[in-house]
């Protein structure tokens, strides 16, 4: 029999004065909640209490284990009514890794009002362009630009994306428009680099296939945003995000090519480890970031 059944039941029978009373609320006979207790008082091996037709009376024993179990019991309703609150309001600490030119502009900005709404919630940000170990680093949330999820993790499309082949008309002036991936080989790219100056290749899709292209050009770096500076001062192509170039595709200052290669989708995502239930504090962080970034003109203001 469930210790806690047991437990509820004395001291629900002590609080009502009679067995039949509180079998009444709990919708159960009394013959199965005296059974209840004498399983507790048989487990425990004290009498505690004295039951009559009319009269329920504690032994010394009985009183002594009454205090501490509605201490029990109401430590318990407190730690239940938290958890609950928990799911619908944000409290705590949500610490969060991001893309660092991404949560420069699209992630931290929105930081300041969702403290105001949750003034119960403090963030910490990360921001790197490498791809975090949310469990083993101890992340909340990860904001990711494209790339396969781990199927132990959901990921919540916050808003599309594209990864683009792009320019400026002055570039493709002086060295042509590439046509194929291949043609690739003859331009100035502006690459992407990791520790020690490897560079990451483009991704693309040819013939249904994703296919990945080494790069080369005079310039190349770990940062994002000096490579976006670069293409726009005409000194090569790059493959940037959509969510980076709005302002710069709307004005004609940077045009795209290879369209026909790019990839589905390269969408941006919220990334969090599988719970059973997700706390206020990352669903709401969520749910704010989408209404942001669904907001019309939203991109092209804050490219």
């Amino acid at each position: 029999m469930d210790k806690f059944k047991q437990i509820e039941a004395f001291v629900d029978v002590v609080e009502k004065g009679s067995l039949a009373r509180a079998a009444l609320e709990q919708n159960i006979t009394p013959v199965m909640l005296g059974r209840r207790i004498d399983a507790l008082e048989k487990r425990l091996g004290v009498k505690l209490m004295h039951r009559t037709t009319r009269h329920l009376t504690l032994t010394e024993e009985g009183t002594v284990f009454l205090d501490h179990c509605r201490k029990l019991l109401g430590d318990l309703d407190h730690a239940e009514k938290i958890i609950a609150e928990g799911r619908h309001k944000a409290t705590g600490h949500l610490v969060v890794s991001t893309p660092a030119a991404y949560g420069r502009k699209h992630v931290a900005p929105h930081a300041p009002a969702f403290i105001a709404a949750n003034p119960d919630v403090q963030i910490s940000f990360n921001l790197t362009d490498r791809v975090v170990d949310l469990v083993r680093e101890g992340y909340d949330l990860s904001i990711r630009i494209g790339g396969n999820i781990d199927p132990n993790f959901v990921a919540v499309k916050l808003a599309s994306n594209r990864r683009v082949v792009c320019g400026t008309p002055e570039y493709f002036e002086r060295n042509g428009i590439p046509r194929t991936l291949e043609d690739l080989e003859h331009h100035n790219c502006l690459a992407f680099n990791l520790q020690g100056g490897q560079q990451r290749g483009w991704y693309f899709q040819q013939n249904g296939k994703p296919v990945t292209i080494k790069v080369a050009g005079s310039l190349d770096c770990n940062d994002g945003e000096l490579l976006h500076r670069w293409a726009c001062e005409s000194l090569g192509l790059a493959w940037r995000s959509t969510w980076e170039i709005q302002s710069e595709l709307a004005s004609g200052q940077l045009i795209t090519v290879l369209d026909e290669y790019a990839l589905d989708n390269y969408d941006i995502m919220a990334v969090y480890p599988q719970q059973r239930h997700l706390p206020a504090k990352i669903r709401f962080f969520i749910d704010m970031l989408k209404a942001v970034y669904a907001q019309p003109g939203y991109w092209r203001r804050a490219s």
